[in-house]
């Protein structure tokens, strides 16, 4: 079993910069690659940025130049810096883990961008 507990997310205007944090325990040994997702009011799921153990990264093409994922090994957490924040990013943002039996996920975060 993993464990992912999300902090960081916010009210921030437009233009403005969050980071998200993403805490796992449990049977972290594991993972196999981490992410972070999102969900805005009336969409599906999407994904937003994900890292392998071995570090190679993925992005939606929506976030990418603006959003940054990393990991903190040492503190078994993945981290989402989040610059140049527009409206359409609004969404509840879920941590996500993936081991070769089974799919992990946080409760979720809200970011809102407004003026």
């Amino acid at each position: 079993q993993v464990q992912l507990v999300e902090s960081g997310g916010g009210l921030v205007q437009p233009g403005g910069s969050l980071r998200l944090s993403c805490a796992a325990s449990g049977s972290i040994f594991s993972i196999y690659r981490m992410g972070w997702y999102r969900q805005a009011p009336g969409k599906q799921r999407e994904l937003v940025a994900t890292i392998t153990s071995g570090g190679s990264t993925n992005y939606a093409n929506s976030v990418r130049g603006r959003f940054t994922i990393s990991r903190e090994n040492a503190k078994n957490t993945v981290n989402l810096q989040m610059n140049s924040l527009k409206p359409d990013d609004t969404a509840v943002y879920y941590c996500n883990a993936l081991t070769t039996a089974s799919t992990y996920w946080g409760q979720g975060t809200q970011v809102t961008v407004s003026s």
